[in-house]
């Protein structure tokens, strides 16, 4: 009898092609409502891609695209997948105090929840920005009821990174359920490289992506755990007069190979909701500290 394949995670981080960390600096917050919405049409393509293949997914969603979206969030919960919270809009977690984070997921999980109809369980911080600097957010992570988390990129990296977190799930609160999932890395010469998605996906040959996603799978024997951005299958976006050319190189490269590659990724390898990948790795999972 053939071996089952293992499952992996597949993740949505749902924001709009004006959200984004890299842009940031030149898109000020206050003019967001005078720009074109089009996370709701590249949302519905993903939900068609993924229809396709017959897979599931969590798409972590900003509280303020679900405020103007709520069709969409039922659209998203109808056909299987899983809604979860990605706060409210965008503020990297480092940048807050225990206070205002507190409030960011209290406010995000209510909208979500008003607009989806269903509970919200898990958490992805913006820009991975859950790390060393910020041990109080899994505390209330824990004291709002959140089962799991996945919010740490394991690597070095000039946005955000927490290089000497796991690898692998890991229970971030002593005596607490609470569950945090990193997004995947993989070992190339020694040294942990990412291989979670995003711009390193779009950017690098597909070849690098299938080849990571085995290794995990197959020499340590645990799910990947995979993400990218709705903008990233929108070649036709508005381009950001005025950002820095790094930006521009890393938010505009590749956008049209990208939708071709998650159709080849999609049918490839198996995948699932997070919520559901949390549930199996949450019976072997070790504490921070061990």
């Amino acid at each position: 009898m053939a071996e089952r394949p293992i499952v992996n995670g597949l993740s949505v981080d749902v924001e709009d092609w004006f959200q984004v960390g890299a842009f940031e600096k030149v898109i000020d917050r206050q003019d967001w409502d005078s720009l074109a919405l089009r996370v709701e049409d590249n949302v519905a393509r993903i939900l068609d891609l993924f229809g396709e293949a017959g897979v599931k997914a969590t798409f972590f969603t900003l509280g303020w695209v679900a405020e103007r979206n709520g069709p969409l969030m039922r659209r998203i919960v109808d056909a299987g997948h899983e809604l979860a919270s990605h706060g409210y809009d965008h503020a990297r977690v480092f940048t807050l105090d225990r206070r205002r984070f507190a409030n960011d997921i209290r406010h995000t999980r209510k909208i979500l929840e008003d607009a989806g109809g269903v509970a919200v369980t898990g958490y992805r911080a913006p820009s991975f920005s859950i790390d060393a600097r910020t041990p109080w957010a899994y505390d209330e992570l824990v004291e709002q009821g959140y089962s799991y988390s996945s919010s740490v990129a394991p690597v070095a990296h000039d946005h955000y990174g927490w290089r000497a977190a796991p690898r692998f799930a890991f229970r971030p609160v002593a005596d607490a359920a609470l569950l945090e999932i990193p997004v995947t890395t993989a070992i190339l010469g020694g040294r942990r490289v990412a291989a979670g998605g995003g711009g390193f996906f779009r950017v690098l040959p597909y070849g690098f992506s299938r080849w990571a996603i085995r290794q995990v799978n197959r020499r340590e024997g645990r799910p990947a755990i995979f993400y990218f951005h709705p903008w990233e299958i929108d070649p036709d976006q508005p381009r950001v007069p005025g950002a820095p050319a790094k930006s521009r190189l890393r938010h505009y490269t590749n956008l049209r190979r990208m939708a071709p590659k998650l159709r080849e990724l999609v049918h490839e390898f198996a995948w699932g909701r997070m919520d559901e990948i949390a549930r199996r790795e949450g019976q072997g999972a070790i504490p921070l500290a061990a």
